[in-house]
């Protein structure tokens, strides 16, 4: 049964080169521009069901720390692993998501596609064999 790895991103090139990526890697993919309400993407998320998420934190409607308490307060998502893949390099961001129960904080500016799937592979690979 191929991961299911949901996408709340607003640049629409690395959106697409996410979901395609992921995909020929045999991930299914859901994604969002995040241009919709905490509530809306949320329900989205709920109704893909994947086992990971992949996170912008500066979307166009959304706070991206809002829909990180948004998950971690919804019993039926507040357990999957949200990876920060973001512009936001200042510390106070990432202590903020380091806070709010994140561990994988990932800078746009520091990997290319390639490499951020890369490690995000060598990561869900280590979370299924302590599973």
């Amino acid at each position: 049964m191929p991961k299911r790895i949901y996408i709340a991103e607003d640049d629409a090139n690395i959106l697409s080169s996410l979901q395609a990526k992921l995909s020929l890697e045999g991930f299914l993919v859901g994604t969002s521009s995040g241009n919709i309400e905490v509530g809306d993407l949320l329900r989205e998320i709920k109704k893909f069901k994947p086992d990971f998420i992949i996170l912008d934190l500066i979307l166009p409607a959304v706070d991206g720390f809002d829909v990180i308490k948004a998950i971690k307060a919804d019993e039926e998502i507040s357990l999957l692993p949200i990876f920060i893949f973001t512009n936001l390099s200042d510390e106070d961001s990432r202590s903020r998501s380091l806070d709010l129960g994140i561990k994988h904080y990932f800078i746009k500016n520091d990997f290319n596609i390639d490499e951020f799937i890369s490690k995000f592979k060598k990561i869900i690979a280590n979370i299924e064999k302590i599973k």
